[in-house]
């Protein structure tokens, strides 16, 4: 573990460390991309691909936030990312949700072991591909129909109709 010194600290000690750490580092990343590409903006190439960039910047701000809360949960492109967002000035305000809710996540997957489940995944993938696309799907159906079986257990039941008896008919 990269963080050995938080072994042995309860978990929120834990959870709210890596969550420092990741947002330190993800904002440090997207700010030193917001210095290069302030760089290419005022450099000749900035100047010559100036509307393509202006519409790449665009595409990145509309579809780039996902792009960046999903990165969280890679290996090796996380860092590019958020460089890449800052470089192609990913507004702001986008770019702290999405990358607040990608921190979220990989403190958790960091505090609750779940590199070791990625690790033992890759393992499998590197000795047997087939294998471990197999396992993934596996875990998938076992998760959807645990689900629905919980959503069926926690529907009301249906009010169980009974005959309703009529009124004796009185004599006049």
């Amino acid at each position: 573990m990269p963080y050995e010194f938080l072994e042995g600290r309860p978990f929120w000690v834990v959870y709210f460390s890596l969550l420092g750490i990741v947002f330190a580092r993800a904002q440090a990343t997207y700010w030193l991309g917001r210095g290069l590409g302030a760089g290419v903006h005022r450099s000749r190439i900035g100047r010559r691909i100036g509307s393509r960039l202006v519409r790449a910047e665009n595409l990145i701000n509309r579809f780039g936030p996902p792009a960046v809360t999903l990165s969280f949960l890679t290996i090796g492109v996380q860092t590019a990312v958020n460089l890449a967002s800052g470089a192609m000035r990913m507004r702001f305000p986008r770019y702290l949700v999405a990358m607040f809710l990608g921190c979220l996540a990989w403190a958790a997957v960091y505090s609750l072991g779940g590199m070791a489940v990625i690790a033992a995944w890759w393992g499998l993938f590197l000795r047997s591909p087939w294998l471990a696309v197999a396992a993934t799907v596996l875990v998938a159906v076992a998760a959807v129909a645990f689900g629905a079986w919980r959503r069926r257990r926690a529907a009301p039941e249906p009010p169980v109709e009974t005959e309703r008896a009529e009124p004796a008919a009185t004599a006049e």
